[in-house]
């Protein structure tokens, strides 16, 4: 049987992400994620409830978080599920978290980030073009541009 272990969620960083790096010299940072859901409940009243979910990202996407995401800091995370288990004091324990593959930084100066340009599509200028290929956040490309632009961002 087939599997596939696929999390996309979209919420905002509940603390500044502490970039590291390994013995291999590869950066890594843990990512706290608040999730919110609005629905009603069976008396017909609306009720919110957030999700709470750690997010680990390596590399490239670890450094870009680093430098770029703060507390409040509204993001995109695409990734997996992995199950993390240990045994403390005789007592097994396990959680689980989510290995971010890709990330999407959502907001502009005023959102939580420390600045940069806005990264959701309500940013994109009229007209398309060259022009919404820097700013569309299009992952496909290397460089983070659309395919075949020399876009220098760095996610």
């Amino acid at each position: 049987m087939a599997s596939y272990n696929r999390v996309v969620l979209v919420g905002n960083v509940t603390r500044d992400p502490e970039l590291r790096y390994i013995s291999t010299g590869t950066a890594v940072t843990d990512v706290g994620l608040a999730v919110n859901d609005r629905r009603k409940n069976a008396a017909g009243e609306w009720i919110e409830e957030t999700t709470f979910v750690d997010v680990t990202l390596w590399g490239r996407q670890a450094e870009v978080a680093g430098e770029y995401v703060t507390k409040g800091s509204p993001i995109l995370i695409e990734g997996r599920l992995k199950l993390d288990t240990w045994e403390k004091d005789g007592k097994k324990n396990s959680k689980l978290r989510v290995v971010g593959e890709r990330m999407q930084l959502l907001g502009g100066r005023g959102d939580g980030g420390r600045g940069g340009r806005p990264r959701s599509q309500d940013a994109r200028p009229q007209g398309g073009g060259e022009e919404y290929a820097k700013t569309s956040g299009y992952d496909d490309a290397p460089g983070g541009g659309a395919p075949g632009s020399d876009d220098d961002i760095p996610f």
